[in-house]
C-alpha cells in the first residue's frame, strides 16, 4: 500500500530531527523530558511517604518555588541577549545536576523549598535561553518548526520517565528515590553537555537594535501576542484540572476515563504537533493558528458542557471528543505562539522578549486552575459556555492584530537570521 507507506515515511520526517545541530537539540530535549517525567511523577510522593514531609508543606513550597522562577523568566532571557544562550543554559543544566543530587540529602521543609527554589529558577530560566538559542541556530524561519518537533519528543521522553517512575514507586523505598534522583541529575548534566556543542553559525551575541532596555514591556503588539496566547493556554487547566473534575462531579462517565483522556492527548500531541503548526513562520500565519486555536477551543468546551447530565455512552462520546477538538486546538495554539515569539522581537533582543513571552506562561499557570475551578466546576454549563467565549474572542483578536507581517512600529523588519 504505497499511501500508507508514503504516509508512515511523511511522520517519520516530521517526528525525527534533521542530523546536526537539530538532531543535538533533539537529544537533549529527550534526555530533559525523561528526566522531568521520572521526577516530577514521583517526587512529591517520595517526599511526603519516603522523606516525612507534609503534603500541605510540600505544596507551599514548591508555589513559593514557583514565584521564585516566575520572577526570573526576564532577567533570565536578558542573559541571553547579554552573554549568548549556550554557555548559560549548559550551566543551568549543571547546575540543576548538583541540585537535584541535593534533594537526596533533603531531611526537612526549609533545605526541600530553598532547594526547590534554585531549582524552579534554573528551570525557568532555562525556557528563554532554549528560544534563544533555537533562534541563533535555526532562524526565525525554521525555529518554531523545530519547537513542534522538540515536543513531539518531549511528550514522548517524558512518557517514558513517567513509566519509569512507576516502576520506582512499586519498590517505595529510599534506595529508589535516591536513584530517582541520581538519574534525573546525571540526564541534566548530560544536557549541559549537549547545550555546549550547540555552537550556532554566526555570530552568538547579535548587537541590540537601539532602543531602551526593557523594551519589550513597550512593544504593545507583543505584549498582546503575550497576553493572548496565556490566555489560550488555558487548555491545559481545562485537561488536566477542569476536565477530570468535572468527569467526577457532574457526569456519569467512569473515573477511569481521566486515564484514557491523558493518553488520548499525549498520542495526539506526538503525532500532529508538526503537521498542525505548519505556517507558523511568519506573523500574519501564526495569527491564523491562533484564530484556529480559539474557535476549536471554543467547540471543546461546547461537548464538555454538552457531557453533564447525560447517559454514560453520550457523556464518554462528548468528553472523548472535547478532547480530541481541545487537543487539536492545543497544537495550534503552541505553534502560533511560537511563531509569534520568533518573528516579533527586534535583533539582538530574542532572550529579553522570550523572558517578557515567558510571563503570559506564568499568569496561566497562577490563575488558569481557579479560573477552571470557578467557572466550570462552579457554573456548570454557563461556566464552559463562558469559558469558550473568552476561547473564541482571543482567537478572533489574534486574527485582528496580527494579519499583517510588518513588525512594530518601533522597530524595523529584523535581517533574517541564516540556517547553519
Amino acid at each position: 500500500m504505497p499511501s500508507l507507506s508514503a504516509a508512515a515515511t511523511g511522520f517519520l520526517k516530521d517526528l525525527v530531527p534533521a542530523p546536526g545541530a537539530e538532531r543535538r537539540m533533539g537529544v537533549l530535549t529527550l534526555a530533559q523530558s525523561l528526566g522531568t517525567g521520572l521526577f516530577l511523577t514521583s517526587g512529591a510522593i517520595f517526599f511526603t511517604r519516603t522523606v516525612g514531609l507534609s503534603a500541605e508543606s510540600v505544596s507551599v513550597a514548591m508555589s513559593v518555588a514557583g514565584l521564585c522562577g516566575f520572577l526570573a523568566t526576564v532577567p533570565g532571557g536578558k542573559v541571553a541577549d547579554r552573554f549568548g544562550a549556550r554557555r548559560p543554559l549548559a550551566a543551568s543544566y549543571f547546575l540543576l545536576a548538583v541540585l537535584f543530587v541535593g534533594y537526596a540529602f533533603v531531611d526537612g521543609i526549609a533545605t526541600f523549598a530553598a532547594i526547590a527554589c534554585a531549582i524552579a529558577v534554573c528551570e525557568t530560566v532555562g525556557s528563554p535561553l532554549r528560544a534563544a538559542l533555537t533562534h541563533a541556530l535555526f532562524g526565525s524561519a525554521r525555529s518554531a518548526n523545530v519547537r513542534a518537533r522538540m515536543r513531539s519528543l518531549f511528550n514522548l521522553g517524558f512518557t517514558g520517565g513517567a513509566g519509569l517512575a512507576g516502576v520506582a514507586l512499586a519498590t517505595d523505598s529510599r534506595t529508589a528515590f535516591v536513584l530517582v534522583v541520581i538519574v534525573n541529575a546525571a540526564l541534566q548534566f548530560a544536557c549541559g553537555i549537549v547545550a555546549l556543542r550547540l555552537r550556532p553559525s554566526g555570530p552568538e551575541v547579535v548587537p541590540a537594535t537601539k532602543g531602551r532596555s526593557w523594551a519589550a514591556f513597550r512593544d504593545g503588539r507583543f505584549l498582546l501576542a503575550t497576553v493572548l496566547t496565556g490566555i489560550l493556554e488555558l487548555f491545559q487547566p481545562v485537561l488536566a484540572v477542569g476536565v477530570p473534575l468535572w468527569i467526577v462531579n457532574r457526569t456519569d462517565a467512569p473515573v477511569a476515563l481521566v486515564a484514557v483522556l491523558t493518553v488520548v492527548n499525549t498520542v495526539l500531541v506526538v503525532l500532529l504537533q508538526v503537521a498542525v503548526g505548519k505556517g507558523s513562520d511568519t506573523v500574519s500565519g501564526s495569527g491564523r493558528l491562533l484564530l484556529r486555536a480559539g474557535l476549536l477551543m471554543a467547540i471543546a468546551c461546547c461537548l464538555f458542557a454538552g457531557s453533564g447530565g447525560t447517559t454514560t455512552t453520550w457523556a464518554v462520546v462528548l468528553l472523548i471528543a472535547g478532547t480530541v477538538v481541545m487537543t487539536i486546538g492545543e497544537l495550534a495554539q503552541s505553534a502560533g505562539g511560537w511563531g509569534l515569539s520568533f518573528t516579533l522581537p527586534p535583533e539582538g533582543r530574542m532572550g529579553e522578549y522570550q523572558g517578557v513571552f515567558g510571563l503570559g506562561r506564568g499568569l496561566q499557570q497562577f490563575f488558569g486552575p481557579a479560573l477552571v475551578i470557578m467557572l466550570p466546576l462552579g457554573m456548570g454549563t454557563a461556566g464552559w459556555l463562558l469559558l469558550a467565549a473568552v476561547f473564541l474572542v482571543s482567537g478572533l483578536i489574534a486574527m485582528w492584530a496580527f494579519a499583517s507581517d510588518k513588525p512594530s512600529d518601533e522597530y524595523p523588519s529584523p535581517a533574517p537570521t541564516p540556517s547553519p
